[in-house]
């Protein structure tokens, strides 16, 4: 007896996390449905114009903000940085460069070394 195979599908949270963008500024057709993972390799290859948008201008999720403004989570927490932002937002803080931001960015820069030094072991 051979098993069919079943269609593996996800929550569109999960999706949206996988695709780096923030669900609720996702269309409601996608925020309804379950997503197959051959739909999500299919957004993934040949995005749509909604999601690339999204990743273009945003409001992005804040473990993409922190890779963009080059700081953990943690460090947006301890900056002020609670929701999501969009580019121009980003820009906006970059441009600004706060003494907060340049503290998280050296203690991101010494984790990353930290961590090097102990791959390296």
């Amino acid at each position: 007896m051979t098993k069919l195979k079943t269609t593996q599908t996800m929550k569109p949270a999960t999706a949206a996390k996988k695709l780096g963008v923030l669900l609720e500024a996702t269309p409601a057709e996608f925020q309804e449905g379950v997503v197959s993972r051959d739909e999500l390799n299919a957004l993934q290859a040949t995005p749509p114009a909604w999601l690339t948008e999204l990743r273009r201008n945003g409001p992005h999720p804040r473990q993409v903000v922190a890779v963009k403004l080059g700081v953990s989570n943690s460090g947006l927490a301890r900056g002020g940085i609670t929701g999501p932002l969009t580019t121009a937002e980003i820009d906006a803080i970059k441009a600004e460069d706060p003494e907060w931001l340049k503290h998280e960015r050296s203690v991101q820069a010494e984790v990353r070394k930290e961590a090097q030094r102990l791959k390296q072991r």
